[in-house]
């Protein structure tokens, strides 16, 4: 009784902190749908009484935010395949490859993983710079192409391939990069799928990097956009939450289709290497 009673308590704890996490979105969709005005009223309603578009029009055609839209998932969908595929080949290397220096270079690798990003900012716009890629798409892009995290994400999962599945295919004459394409990769899809996530997630709601590299305001991504608009239109609470929504949907729609696939890699990778 005592055992049902406690799973009872934790169950009903997690619907309540449920309920408390998704509330505000909810809200946020709802003011969205509110006409211009009724949101800052008090107490606020909850549902709009007369469900309107227009504020979604309005980003979509005046402020221009499909624009921006369509730039935010280009970025955020190159840097995530091309990412993936890089960290998988790093990753690969470090696990199952020998060579000089290996170990220790992976060890500097993981030094790495305590130093906050930002301080890292100013030597990256310089390189960005000296390329020529300030206020372009490839500036924003070529910083994500790898990852200290995604290397050790793909490393220690990698550490499960058998190694005589390995060998037997260069006894039989395989390349490395033969046996990276048609065996490795097949293997590695469920941490692939959560490593994309984690990529995809990051890129797309990114804020300083982009607001750092990029000027121009036919370039921006979304949160950028969405944060310029702040200024103007500060007091227009729906516009602000039909920005949100129009930022926070399309991540949803991923997480929640990939998300079998995303919780089996969080759950294989917790327990390899």
């Amino acid at each position: 009784m005592s055992r049902r009673r406690a799973s009872l308590g934790v169950h009903l704890a997690l619907v309540v902190l449920g309920i408390v996490t998704i509330a505000p979105l909810l809200w946020m969709v709802s003011a969205s749908l509110m006409p211009a005005g009724a949101a800052n009223s008090l107490p606020p309603p909850l549902l709009p009484r007369r469900p309107t578009l227009e504020h979604y029009v309005e980003l979509l055609t005046r402020l221009s935010l499909l624009r921006c839209f369509f730039n935010s998932l280009m970025i955020a969908s190159l840097t995530t395949v091309v990412s993936m595929f890089l960290n998988a080949l790093a990753g690969y290397a470090f696990a199952k490859l020998r060579f000089p220096g290996r170990d220790r270079v992976f060890a500097w690798l993981l030094v790495g993983l305590a130093v906050p990003s930002q301080i890292g900012m100013l030597p990256l716009f310089l390189v960005v710079k000296g390329l020529g890629l300030v206020n372009t798409p490839w500036g924003v892009i070529i910083t994500g192409l790898a990852s200290i995290f995604g290397i050790f994400l793909i490393r220690q999962y990698a550490l499960s391939i058998p190694d005589e599945l390995l060998d037997a295919a260069r006894v039989d004459g395989a390349s490395e990069f033969h046996i990276f394409r048609t065996i490795v990769l097949p293997l590695m899809r469920p941490i692939l799928v959560t490593l994309g996530a984690f990529i995809f997630l990051g890129t797309w709601n990114d804020f300083l990097w982009p607001l750092i590299v990029l000027s121009d305001e036919k370039r921006f991504t979304l949160p950028v956009a969405l944060a310029s608009l702040v200024g103007e239109h500060v007091q227009d609470t729906e516009l602000m939450m039909a920005g949100a929504v129009v930022t926070v949907l399309p991540v949803l729609i991923l997480f929640f289709a990939v998300q079998r696939h995303y919780i089996r890699g969080i759950m294989m990778g917790s327990v390899k290497g």
